[in-house]
């Protein structure tokens, strides 16, 4: 990760998939999400995260927010839940699914708007795309994933957008920030 004046230890790491996981279980069996309380610079800081679930190798949920007012690893609690059971392109996760998920965790930077496309790095910077009242976000490791040089992660996140895929030409404001990204099992 690159561009980020925070980077959490592997214990910071830990300790957030821990809790993301153990707050999913805890409501999606009993529909509460406990309290806790942490101490550390990192857990505490005030950035944006994304929380992905993956369920036997596919997405399975994904939500996040690019910036919080409150403690990191309440937006991490925040964002599980709302992955496991808010995200509108799946139902809401279910006791059965508890087995067979694995969590990935992506804690931003502040967005930067771009004056050029090359400003833009593939693997390093993630893009948040608006027009309107339309909005796209892709994460930095989803072009990795796809194989995606600039022109077409552009394409993507205005199709996420629900923009034609050329819009990132016309008239839209980019954003771009960097991720520090961590998955189980870490």
């Amino acid at each position: 990760m690159r561009d980020m004046g925070l980077i959490l230890s592997e214990v910071e790491q830990k300790t957030l998939l821990e809790l993301a996981r153990q707050t999913i279980i805890s409501f999606v069996d009993c529909g509460v999400i406990s309290e806790v309380f942490f101490n550390t610079p990192g857990l505490n800081s005030h950035l944006g995260c994304f929380v992905t679930i993956h369920q036997n190798g596919q997405l399975r949920g994904c939500i996040g927010n690019f910036i919080s007012d409150k403690p990191l690893y309440k937006l991490v609690q925040e964002m599980s839940v709302a992955a496991a059971t808010r995200d509108p392109r799946f139902y809401p996760m279910k006791r059965d699914d508890l087995a067979t998920f694995n969590l990935e965790i992506s804690v931003l930077s502040p967005l930067e708007s771009i004056q050029t496309i090359n400003d833009i790095t593939v693997g390093t910077h993630g893009l948040y795309i608006v027009k309107g009242c339309s909005r796209g976000v892709l994460l930095p490791q989803v072009a990795t994933e796809y194989g995606w040089d600039k022109e077409a992660f552009l394409q993507h996140t205005c199709i996420k957008a629900g923009l034609p895929e050329d819009a990132w030409q016309n008239d839209c404001t980019i954003y771009r920030f960097s991720a520090q990204i961590f998955k189980e099992p870490l």
